[in-house]
This record gives C-alpha cells, structure tokens and sequence, in this order.
C-alpha cells in the first residue's frame, strides 16, 4: 500500500480523527480525582461505539485494551487498571480511532483536577510538550524533510529543559498504526526522508522532567522513567499538503 493516501483514504481518516479527537476532548472535560484509568477507558469505549469507529489498539500486538493511560512516572502504553486519580496528578491519554479500514493516532496530556492543581514543574511538563508538538507542525509541508520537524521539536523542549525519549517516536499512519517514516523528536534540520502530500504521519513529542532513560514494567507493556521523573505526550495525526498541513485529529 502507498504511503501516499488516495482522496477517499482521506475523507475516512478525517472521519476517524475527529471521532478520536471527540472521544478526547470528552476524557478531558470528564476526568476528575476518584476516577481510575478504567474508568476511563469504558466511558471512551462507550463513546467511541456511538459515534461508529473502532478501536485501533485493541489487540495490536497482543495490548489488552483500547486506550493507552499513562500516569506521573509512566511514559507510555500503560494498560488501564484502578488506580484512582487524585488531584496534581499528570496523566497521558493515547489512542487510536479506525473508521473505514484507515487509522489516526493522537494523545493528550492534563493535570487532574486542572492546571491549577498542577505544580510549576509540572505545568512546564505540559506547556513545553505541547508546544513542541505544534512547533513540529508547523514544518510540515511537501518537500519539507523529518529532520525540519525533528528539530524544531527539539528546540522548543530544550527550552523548556524537559527530557526527550529516545526510544519512542512520530511515524507515519493510515493503513497501519505504523508507518514509515519514523519522526524522532531530535534531529537536524534539512535531514531525514522527504515529505510528500497525501502523506499522513503522527508527531507525538514524548518527554519527561528528568533524565529521559525509561524501562519496561513486568507486565510487558508500561514504559516508565528510570528516574522515576513524570512524563507527558501530546499527538497528532497531520496530512502533509502541497503548501502545509491538515490536522486530522483536531476537535
């Protein structure tokens, strides 16, 4: 299958986005202290059947569950137990939407209870990963390379002092969950594969307080800091344009 997405392709992946970005902007607005993870994951699965995707990650590798919920330390696929939120908390919610055969991948990360409950460390966790995310946005366009957006990311989180993980990255998606190219959240400028319009990719900066070395839990999936330093992930998933960017999982 070409990396490059045919027009139908792409009306179902901005179908799948915006239900993913729906089933998102709901878990914002419902989290609270008291709730778990599980919780969680029912009220999006719930949601997601109503509007009428599917769930990309259920069974992707084995994965147990259809969203992926990180807390604090946690960095990445953790699988949603009962553990209970309590206010301060920073949890990351990624999770993948199928509609039509076609996949979009996003994430967001909050405080619980809001960002007045969260610490400056924390708030600066949040600010800075966001605004990574969007710097790397703003470079894609055809012609424009992996290395314009791996840098600008990269710039915005040294700024904000914030860990980069190296082991987990962006990468193209649409028939498949992965795709390539992969997007590392450092690189330089001007490397890297080229872009092309009808590509659609997901850029997913993935950063910690601290240093940015992370293990495997025994459960085969939950990824942690090793300093034990919390972690935040924002996603998109972007159709590169002629002359830019869509954002295909934006509200």
């Amino acid at each position: 299958m070409s990396a490059i997405k045919t027009e139908a392709e792409i009306d179902a992946m901005r179908k799948s986005g915006h239900m993913l970005a729906s089933v998102l902007q709901l878990i914002k607005r419902e989290v609270k202290a008291g709730m778990t993870p599980k919780d969680v994951s029912e009220l999006a699965a719930k949601e997601l059947e109503k509007l009428g995707g599917k769930p990309s990650f259920k069974g992707f590798e084995g994965y147990p569950d259809i969203i992926c919920i990180s807390t604090n330390n946690e960095v990445q696929h953790s699988i949603p137990n009962e553990h209970v939120f309590v206010d301060g908390d920073i949890v990351n919610f990624d999770f993948g939407v199928t509609y039509q055969g076609m996949i979009t991948d996003a994430g967001i990360s909050l405080c619980v209870g809001g960002n007045d409950k969260a610490d400056e460390a924390g708030k600066r966790l949040l600010e800075g990963t966001e605004r990574a995310l969007y710097a790397g946005i703003e470079q894609v366009r055809e012609g424009a390379r992996v290395g314009d957006i791996s840098a600008a990311v990269q710039a915005v989180l040294e700024a904000y002092k914030l860990g980069i993980v190296r082991e987990l990255v962006g990468h193209g998606v649409g028939h498949e969950l992965h795709e390539a190219p992969e997007i590392p959240n450092y690189g330089h400028a001007g490397s890297g594969p080229i872009l092309k319009a009808g590509q659609t990719i997901a850029i997913e900066p993935i950063t910690t307080l601290g240093d940015y070395h992370i293990f495997q839990a025994h459960d085969g999936w939950t990824l942690l800091t090793q300093d034990g330093s919390r972690s935040a992930q924002f996603e998109h998933t972007v159709l590169v344009t002629k002359d830019g960017y869509e954002i295909l999982t934006q509200a």
